[in-house]
């Protein structure tokens, strides 16, 4: 365990948390990160930093030299945009951005990374380039396929790159990793049935009852993950959303009934079997019940999986860290989805969990309007990316 790192770090704790407190009550979501952006790069450029802004619209790349020898090129990155959530916490640096929130702790994410160029600016006896990636809109718009069609490894090339997100489940100090597939692809599906409306009560016999279709559907659904699906293959497929009818017309049967929700799968052969066997049910169901069907399947992602090699290195830095019995170098994997994915697929790299506990004002999970990043946590997001620069660059 590297303590002198730790105690070093938690005395820029009180100044990074201001920063964070300030990003989390000016929060903004995916591609209007106009405000964070600019803190993010005044901040880097105060530290010495050479800075590039506005790749892929708001991203921030800032890239760090070192005073050794050597030609190895890292990137680290932190995502910085917001969740539309109604803030809960009562907390006095609350969002002021009426229905958005940091209900995901990108917040944290990015102070950590910027408490990581700060420490590392003073400390530059490492070899090689650090790229630090601040990238916007992770929360389902897009950031990492907009930094890397801007060019993000043409214009900052890395041998590597890594990512972290915390976990509100993990104790303060902990972390969590796996090789090969660790996050799911969070796809989203919508399924329409369309059929001839009627009246409840008088002539139901009259009509095609999308209704009822539509319940049918939702049972044979969930057939395909416990029977097209290999048992030792994870995925998951749920109903999130269900629309058709009037309250204030229920004798009336409808014409179309709308349902949707999200499909999850590590490989390509689990999720092509998913969204083929949801076609085959809704149409076919659709067809039983003189009923036509339209299917929309959104490939929403991609699994993220880990380099074997970036993955081991990434854990010796973290065990180097916080020590031994710390460190899940084989963590369960997590149906989540997380747009990193995009980066592992065009560049080796390593994605962790890093453990937050429940300390500060954290009362509950991830996405939920109570929910706050810790403070705490600063010290320990730091460390394991310096520890992960002396792994990868052989900071002295």
């Amino acid at each position: 365990m590297n303590q002198a790192l730790l105690d070093s770090l938690k005395s820029l704790q009180p100044e990074l948390a201001k920063i964070r407190q300030d990003i989390h009550a000016h929060p903004e979501i995916g591609m209007e990160e106009e405000r964070t952006a600019a803190l993010v790069a005044e901040k880097l450029k105060g530290w010495g930093l050479e800075v590039t802004e506005g790749v892929g619209r708001y991203g921030v790349v800032g890239t760090l030299k070192g005073r050794l020898a050597g030609q190895r090129a890292i990137g680290l990155r932190a995502d910085m945009d917001a969740l539309l959530i109604n803030e809960a916490t009562a907390l006095p640096y609350a969002s002021v951005n009426e229905g958005k929130m940091h209900a995901c702790g990108h917040d944290g994410h990015t102070t950590m990374l910027l408490g990581a160029a700060q420490y590392l600016a003073q400390h530059r006896d490492f070899g090689g380039t650090i790229q630090f990636i601040f990238q916007p809109a992770e929360e389902g718009r897009g950031g990492a396929k907009a930094m890397l069609a801007d060019g993000l490894f043409e214009r900052f090339p890395v041998d590597a790159v890594y990512g972290l997100h915390n976990e509100p489940g993990l104790p303060l100090g902990q972390f969590a990793i796996r090789p090969g597939p660790f996050m799911a692809a969070p796809d989203r599906w919508v399924v329409t049935f369309r059929g001839t409306g009627g009246h409840g009560g008088a002539t139901p016999h009259l009509a095609t009852d999308v209704t009822v279709l539509q319940a049918q559907f939702i049972l044979a659904l969930q057939t395909v993950v416990s029977r097209n699906i290999s048992a030792i293959d994870p995925a998951v497929i749920s109903v999130g959303a269900i629309a058709g009818g009037a309250f204030g017309s229920t004798n009336v049967m409808p014409a179309e009934v709308k349902l949707g929700g999200t499909a999850r799968s590590f490989t390509p052969a689990v999720r092509d079997t998913m969204e083929r066997r949801m076609r085959e049910l809704a149409e076919g169901l659709a067809a039983t019940f003189g009923c036509t069907a339209e299917v929309t399947y959104i490939r929403n992602g991609t699994p993220v999986v880990n380099h074997e090699e970036q993955t081991a290195i990434a854990a010796r830095a973290a065990t180097a860290l916080v020590g031994a019995g710390t460190v899940d170098a084989r963590a369960p994997q997590i149906t989540g989805g997380e747009d990193f994915a995009y980066m592992l697929e065009a560049k080796p790299g390593a994605f962790i969990f890093m453990g937050q506990g429940a300390g500060g004002a954290t009362s509950e999970g991830l996405h939920t309007p109570t929910y706050n990043f810790n403070d705490d946590a600063i010290a320990y997001g730091i460390g394991y990316w310096v520890s992960l620069v002396q792994e990868e660059l052989k900071l002295a």
